[in-house]
């Protein structure tokens, strides 16, 4: 079995914010590709919601995941979105049961 993990972070911005939140995330998605144990990362904007990004992400292992929350940009991305969204993002950290 791998040690991969997988991530999905779903955050609600507030009415109106959907634009400068998803800039905001694609600065961290840019720096977050370039980690060592980063294999995926991307954010997606909800089409039924324009302030909902859904963030995929895959990493080498719990370590890396824990590694990348205290990057620099990381960090930074908390306090660039904290008065962009309602409340605190949904994650889901997943293993795979197994690929087809």
């Amino acid at each position: 079995m791998s040690d991969e993990i997988r991530v999905v972070a779903v955050l609600q911005g507030k009415p109106g914010t959907g634009k400068a939140l998803g800039e905001a995330l694609q600065r961290c998605v840019a720096s977050s590709r370039l980690e060592a144990g980063c294999h995926f990362y991307t954010a997606h904007q909800d089409l039924a919601d324009a302030d909902r990004i859904v963030v995929i992400e895959r990493w080498a292992s719990q370590q890396a995941l824990e590694a990348h929350k205290q990057t620099p940009h990381y960090r930074a991305l908390g306090g660039e979105i904290g008065d962009l969204v309602t409340g605190a993002p949904q994650v889901s950290v997943l293993r795979s049961l197994g690929e087809a």
